[in-house]
């Protein structure tokens, strides 16, 4: 009857995570002792006891956003610059109210919701943030490897100097052994929590350092319209259907009957890409790792003030400035430009210049895409490489300007924007920095957070070998770098579209939770509070739910809509079979 009473699981934990220590007493008084002095010292303690959200930043700022960010700016310029802002207001906005939820109870959020709201939900949840941390790994493991490759061991282990096979295997073992020393510093608890979290703000802040430097270095040079900038911040939803206007002209030049070609490739490619960076601002294993590293820290509700902060500080500026470099470099250098030494100037010129050797490969396999589209699959199928070549040999110059506009660059050519400034050498050196830390920084995020995931799966304390095993999981992602032939930050935009499919089991179920007396009693808002949490959360909800759908039926048709429709049925079905059976027992 306790279950049913309006006061629910608020009064009456099923499992509480933590219990008061010196420490947290500590941390509480000063926050409580800082509010009666004002809003400057309850900053400086805010400031002096955030972690949490530094903690999202270091899963956020990953190979993902540095691909989507990349590819952002290379397709539509700079007139997606409001796309990833506004993704992470929504995102921040769930993000707080999954803080406001567990801080108000002290619980596991995962037994509140299958208790409370669904348990199909729940467990969805749990099992969907493990499938994005192994998903996710793919790509991280693909950037850090490259990284490690091309801009910080060229010599040592990069192309041409070692075999492929051999040079990705010793750079994935090496960026593996960094990633596992971090994750198991934080799984050893209390002073390697603290560690961990100083580590990956100093990552964060390295990050952000090392993308400010490119775009201060291309504007000295005069490369950025910051006009154009400003104009990106206004939303734009027709690029969803067309290419931009600086690639419109270029297609207008390719022969009338392959521009659907090159049209439906870009458009496909901005709609993925578009996804993708929304993907990667706020995932799904983001909305698990939230609440458990917080309990860890031993936070509760007097703590919901510093959790909000410390998302807005530690999360969102650290999110804003550094993709929104990303972008602006990449338009900058990159959208609307053939790379150089793949294609002469004009019709009949000759290249002079020699090509990056990483862009070659994709290049041709842009130009024999467009060849496959002209023959049909079947014919083309049955030509030799020979022929192959020489079919793309003959393609008309605009469509292999068209192919050279398009082909995807990597963290190595977007380095060579400092070159200028800083030499070639230290330019791969100060990139590579900041691209292996988006990648260790997600890759040992995603270890923590699969720890976490498989100790809640089992129902164990997060700590020792269950929390190890769960983290050595994410290894998987050392296969990365050797089944990805394109551009390795490219991974990342796939995979981030499989995670957005997800991203809305989690925000629909901390919907539900909010709103939820059975759980959080006198915690749960009342009011014109209510009113405001639920407007901004069915916003965030509502966003997420138009990205999911849109990612099934551009891969799955219609066959993705079915099984979204077949999962909430069930959701609704088991929701309401449990509720009636608890009906019966209270009778």
């Amino acid at each position: 009857m306790a279950s049913n009473d309006g006061g629910g699981a608020a009064s009456k934990p099923q499992q509480p995570v933590m219990h008061m220590n010196p420490r947290i007493e500590k941390d509480r008084q000063m926050i409580l002792d800082a509010k009666a002095k004002g809003r400057g010292p309850l900053l400086k303690v805010f400031m002096r006891l955030s972690g949490p959200g530094w903690l999202q930043s270091g899963i956020t700022l990953g190979g993902g956003s540095l691909s989507s960010s990349l590819y952002l700016g290379v397709l539509v310029g700079f007139s997606f610059m409001w796309l990833q802002p506004l993704a992470m207001i929504l995102g921040v906005i769930m993000l707080c109210a999954i803080a406001y939820v567990t801080l108000s109870t002290g619980e596991r959020p995962l037994r509140g919701i299958n208790e409370h709201v669904s348990p199909v939900l729940g467990w969805g949840w749990l099992l969907a943030s493990m499938m994005a941390n192994l998903v996710w790994s793919l790509p991280q493991f693909a950037l850090g490897t490259a990284a490690i490759r091309q801009n910080l061991l060229p010599g040592l282990i990069g192309p041409g100097v070692m075999g492929e096979i051999p040079g990705k295997m010793i750079a994935g073992a090496l960026f593996l052994v960094i990633a596992l020393t971090a994750t198991l510093t934080y799984s050893a608890g209390g002073r390697g929590v603290k560690v961990f979290e100083i580590m990956i703000k100093g990552i964060v802040s390295l990050i952000v350092l090392c993308f400010i430097g490119v775009v201060v270095k291309v504007s000295m040079d005069g490369r950025i319209n910051w006009g154009e900038i400003g104009s990106g911040l206004i939303p734009d939803l027709s690029l969803f259907m067309k290419p931009t206007d600086k690639i419109m002209p270029h297609i207008q030049l390719v022969g009338e009957g392959f521009r659907s070609f090159w049209t439906d490739m870009i458009v496909g490619q901005q709609r993925d890409v578009m996804i993708s960076a929304a993907a990667t601002a706020v995932g799904i294993n983001m909305t698990f790792l939230l609440p458990y590293s917080m309990l860890r820290k031993g936070w509760d509700k007097d703590f919901r003030g510093l959790a909000i902060f410390d998302l807005s500080t530690g999360l969102f500026i650290p999110f804003i400035l550094a993709t929104g470099c990303v972008v602006i470099a990449a338009s900058s250098q990159f959208h609307a430009q053939p790379a150089q030494g793949l294609v002469a100037n004009e019709p009949g010129g000759l290249v002079i210049e020699e090509p990056a050797a990483n862009l070659v490969g994709p290049y041709k396999g842009l130009l024999a895409d467009r060849v496959r589209y002209e023959m049909g699959v079947e014919a083309f199928d049955k030509l030799t490489p020979e022929q192959v070549t020489a079919a793309t040999e003959a393609l008309p110059w605009a469509d292999k300007r068209m192919a050279a506009i398009l082909v995807k660059r990597d963290a190595f050519n977007l380095a060579e924007t400092l070159a200028p400034l800083t030499g070639p050498v230290v330019a791969q050196y100060v990139f590579g920095i900041g691209v292996i830390g988006m990648a260790l920084s997600a890759a040992t995020m995603l270890m923590t957070i699969n720890g976490l995931c498989f100790c809640e799966l089992l129902n164990k304390p997060a700590r020792g070998w269950p929390q190890r095993f769960g983290s050595l999981m994410v290894c998987v992602g050392a296969l990365g770098p050797f089944f990805w032939k394109d551009a390795a930050p490219y991974l990342a935009v796939p995979t981030s579209v499989f995670a957005m499919v997800l991203l809305p089991i989690a925000y629909f179920a901390f919907f539900f939770l909010m709103n939820q007396e059975s759980y959080l009693g006198k915690y749960r808002p009342r009011g014109g509070k209510r009113v405001l949490w639920n407007v901004l959360m069915a916003l965030a909800a509502g966003a997420a739910a138009f990205g999911s759908v849109w990612s099934l039926w551009s891969r799955l048709q219609w066959m993705g809509i079915i099984l979204l429709v077949v999962f909430i049925v069930v959701v609704v079905v088991v929701r309401y079979a449990r509720a009636d059976k608890k009906g019966s027992a209270v009778a």
